[in-house]
């Protein structure tokens, strides 16, 4: 399986991809993208099964990202990892279709609960 990591800290994507690992999910190709227009582009060319999603990012946020891909018709499971985590975020995000959302700091047993039916 695919993953994209989308967040503009190199550090934050390398940090999930270390949690994925972490919960045992070993194995899946990561690709990355660094703001929200790349995170459109590397969702187009690459085709992703999941995508992971910081809210805040440059050039369109994570919200806007989902947002674009379900007019897109994409059913691609598309979930949030972010600071910000308030129940207004928490709504809003599932009204766009978000699978979930995992706010920081987080856990490996985040990620797996979170994870576990979409990339088992």
């Amino acid at each position: 399986m695919k993953i994209l990591i989308a967040d503009d800290s190199r550090a934050m994507r390398q940090l999930i991809a270390h949690m994925l690992r972490e919960a045992g999910f070993r194995g899946h190709q990561i690709v990355e993208a660094a703001d929200g227009s790349q995170a459109l582009a590397v969702a187009a060319t690459e085709k992703p099964d999941v995508i992971l999603s910081d809210w805040n990012m440059p050039a369109l946020t994570g919200i806007e990202v989902l947002s674009r891909l379900r007019s897109e018709g994409a059913k691609t499971p598309f979930g949030f990892v972010t600071t910000e985590v308030s129940q207004e975020m928490r709504t809003r995000a599932q009204s766009e279709g978000a699978a979930f959302l995992i706010g920081k700091p987080f856990t490996p047993d985040d990620f797996r609960d979170a994870l576990e039916a979409i990339l088992d």
